[in-house]
């Protein structure tokens, strides 16, 4: 069965080859042939017959949703061709969460999708002993302090996986290590914003959306609906093509620049909430990655408040 990875490169295809059937039969269309382009192919094409039919129609919703925020998609006034890429996965870690683009050279146009299948998740990181987060995610250094309280937990998980230990056997892990390094982290990001006042907020945004406006699209297979959300934090989405305005305007959407309040969410010991002003809160929920203990976790992030300005609807597939 394929896991989450590849039905998510698996519906980045199906999403372009949505766009190219749509928009070829009426301008140049030029899909660029890249290795990511093949690794997703290959991954539609070893889904089975349902499943690629359900991608099918869940890209072809999200097209459909596009095309009245994006004029340019349909109207590109001699702006020929249109570029189809899927994006490296190591654009990613450039900050770009964009799966695919589009893009128009002649006018230097382009917009970017961010493909979900089946998950909200925003981004994924990790802690360990040798990850600064502060520097990485903020271009800040964290402290000594930090680096103090955290390595005692990784160096035990250190000697954990030398030993090849499951972590299905390790008795209490939420309060032997979860919690004590949640805490660290709750810590460390409070001194970062004492220190950095109105800085840090921003870029913990920046950093989990990318540098880049971008639609998301999200599929939900078993209601068969597309949700279609509009991240338009700079104010690059949804421009006119000529005298043609978007059939939907999209506001631009503001970055906080203060935290109201960072703790553990209610009754969860994997689980803390960032609460930020202008209506974003995010999840972070730690975890271990693998069956076996290694010497760093990760986190799944979700936003769990967004603007009230945040553009999203969802589409029924046809």
């Amino acid at each position: 069965m394929a896991n989450q990875t590849e039905n998510g490169k698996a519906f980045e295809y199906a999403t372009l080859s949505s766009l190219q059937a749509r928009l070829g039969n009426s301008q140049p269309v030029i899909v660029q042939h890249t290795p990511s382009l093949e690794t997703a192919r290959q991954f539609y094409r070893a889904a089975n017959e349902a499943l690629r039919a359900d991608m099918n129609a869940a890209a072809n919703a999200a097209i459909r949703v596009l095309l009245r925020m994006e004029p340019q998609l349909e109207n590109f006034s001699g702006n020929t061709p249109l570029y189809l890429s899927i994006q490296e996965d190591a654009a990613g870690m450039r900050g770009d969460v964009r799966d695919v683009l589009t893009i128009r050279m002649q006018n230097q146009w382009e917009i970017g999708i961010s493909c979900k299948h089946n998950h909200t998740a925003v981004k994924h990181s990790r802690l360990s002993a040798s990850i600064d987060f502060g520097n990485l995610w903020f271009g800040i250094p964290c402290s000594q302090n930090y680096f103090e309280e955290i390595n005692p937990l990784f160096d035990q998980l250190r000697l954990m996986k030398e030993n090849d230990q499951l972590w299905r056997l390790v008795a209490n892990k939420e309060e032997r290590f979860y919690i004590p390094l949640l805490r660290a982290f709750i810590n460390e990001l409070r001194r970062l914003d004492t220190a950095n006042p109105e800085i840090i907020p921003n870029r913990l945004l920046c950093y989990l959306l990318g540098v880049n406006d971008f639609y998301k699209i999200i599929t939900n297979n078993r209601l068969r609906l597309t949700q279609v959300q509009a991240y338009n934090m700079h104010g690059t989405l949804n421009r006119n093509a000529g005298n043609i305005r978007p059939q939907i305007r999209l506001p631009q959407l503001p970055l906080p620049n203060r935290f109201f309040n960072i703790d553990f969410r209610p009754g969860s010991q994997n689980t803390i909430h960032i609460v930020c002003n202008e209506g974003w809160t995010i999840s972070m929920r730690i975890h271990n990655a693998s069956s076996r203990v290694e010497p760093s976790l990760k986190f799944d992030v979700t936003l769990v408040g967004v603007p009230q300005g945040l553009y999203s609807h969802t589409e029924a597939w046809r």
